[in-house]
Order: structure tokens, then sequence, then C-alpha cells
């Protein structure tokens, strides 16, 4: 299923899922069986999925996808953990040894917004705004000491997700990575959740960022150091995961920072991500 989070006429987020093109509301579907915030559906766990399978082969009508605002899938994720230098291509183009333990930060939810959602900052605040396509994992049921072969019965799917960086801030100012890397609007995610089930080998997926249309990062989650069931065995040894927690996989070569000269984000750019099987992610950018 590809499932997503929208507006309604009245601004309350609502969850969908696409038929033929075709948005069905999956708490009106399911007879008001499932709830209408994405957080609250995956809690239901494997339960909250059959269910809205069933309300999907049942439903009839719906509105045209053209006709909805999409929002980000989980718009209020209890945590979203990030990992970092976790490409091979990545460490190549840094020049920097490989890692032997995972590099871990967090994004606030905060920062999350959705597809075609305006990128702001203040260039009083940042001037190096620099862009990184990721997959996303999304957790789909409370992960707390998770065995690596028993990792992906807790996903419940994945997204495209642009983890959005002021490099002075997170570097020249004295490695602040979660100021550089949690400004508002700087975690776009979306457009879709696509259940795990349509993605059957997150190790092996293109992942390309293209700014203006132009071709930035080409790569491949391949090249991964750290896969993505070692990272929930190895975070939720630490911590517990929970429904709709989202883990950032970190990013390919390419990114503007280490490129010569430095590409960095500016007004009016259009920046996509998109990682094979799940759409693709488009945003502006405004330098306020």
């Amino acid at each position: 299923m590809k499932l997503f989070t929208y507006a309604s006429k009245d601004n309350a987020p609502q969850i969908g899922a696409i038929l033929d093109d075709r948005v069905i509301n999956l708490h009106q579907a399911s007879g008001g069986e499932l709830p209408g915030n994405m957080r609250d559906f995956l809690e239901f766990g494997d339960s909250g999925m059959a269910a809205a399978e069933n309300a999907i082969a049942s439903a009839t009508g719906g509105e045209s996808l053209d006709s909805v605002r999409l929002m980000s899938p989980i718009t209020n994720p209890s945590k979203i953990v990030a990992i970092g230098l976790n490409y091979m291509d990545h460490v190549k183009e840094i020049g920097v040894a490989v890692p032997q333990i995972a590099t871990t930060f967090c994004k606030f939810p905060s920062s999350i917004i959705g597809p075609n959602d305006e990128i702001c900052w203040s260039n009083q605040i940042t001037q190096k705004v620099d862009y990184e396509a990721e997959l996303a994992i999304v957790i789909g049921k409370t992960a707390r000491n998770v065995a690596e072969v028993d990792a992906f019965d807790y996903i419940a799917g994945y997204m495209n997700c642009n983890d959005v960086t002021a490099r002075d801030l997170q570097f020249d100012l004295g490695d602040q990575w979660i100021r550089g890397k949690s400004l508002d609007s700087f975690c776009p995610l979306g457009p879709w959740l696509v259940t795990r089930d349509e993605i059957p080998d997150p190790n092996n997926l293109s992942i390309k960022s293209l700014l203006n249309g132009r071709l930035m990062q080409d790569s491949n989650t391949s090249e991964q150091i750290f896969k993505v069931a070692f990272l929930i065995e190895y975070l939720s040894a630490a911590f517990t995961l929970l429904p709709g927690d989202i883990i950032t996989t970190g990013t390919p070569s390419g990114v503007g920072a280490f490129r010569k000269p430095p590409v960095w984000l500016k007004q009016g750019d259009t920046i996509s991500v998109e990682v094979e099987g799940l759409g693709r992610l488009n945003n502006t950018c405004v330098e306020l």
C-alpha cells in the first residue's frame, strides 16, 4: 500500500491510500475503525494494516489524488533518529575513515514538512544550506532489544527524506549537528509511506537527488555501511522505538558541501529526492 496524510477541506489531517489515482479515506472506508492520524494508525500494528487493506478493497468513489494537498505522511513522530556517514561513496568523497560505529544524531519533529512545502531559512542564521537524499524507515510497532534477524517485522514501511542541513551551523560554529539539522522545515518527508511488502529489499534501491532538474546524487542503498536491519537492532538496544518513529539512514555522495565549488541551496530552487519505489519528493526553497 501507498499511505499518505492529506489535508481535508477544514485542514484537519486525514489518512489516505492510493487506488487507481483515487484517494481512499481510510477512516471513512473502514467505517470509523481506523483513526485519521498516521501515528495513531500505526499503533494498531499488523491488525491496522489488514484493516486498511480490507477498507481499500471494498472502497468506492474517492477524490482525485490531484485534488488534495499532501502533508508529510507522519507529522508527529515521537522522534527522528538520523544516521550520518553511512554510505561508502559519501565517506570516500569526504575523505574520512570508514566508521566502525554508526554515527547517530536527532532531527526535531518540528522540522518536518511535506511534499511541495517550502524549505525556509533566514540568511542571518545560515548561508550554507545543503540537501541530502535519504531512505527513511518508519517503525510499525514498539521495538526494544530487537534482534537483527527479526528487524523487518518492526518496519511499517519507507519514505523519501531530505535531510536538509545548515553546514555552517553544523561545522563552522563548533560541530552543532542538531542545530544545523533541525531548523524549521529542514526535514521534508513523503510523498507516501510505502508499506514494507512493496519494498522487498531496502538495501538495493536507487537513490537520487535533483536540483532544478539537474542530477546531483545518483547512488544505491547497497552503498550503506550499516544496513537497515542492523540499524534497528543497534538503536533498539539503546532506547525504545515507537510506532511512527522515523530512522533516516544517511546520504550518498554528491551533496553540495563537498562539490568544487560547493553548491548551496538558494531562493527559488527546487530540490527533489527519489528513492526507488517511493515516488518523488519535491520542495522549493525560500530565503527569509
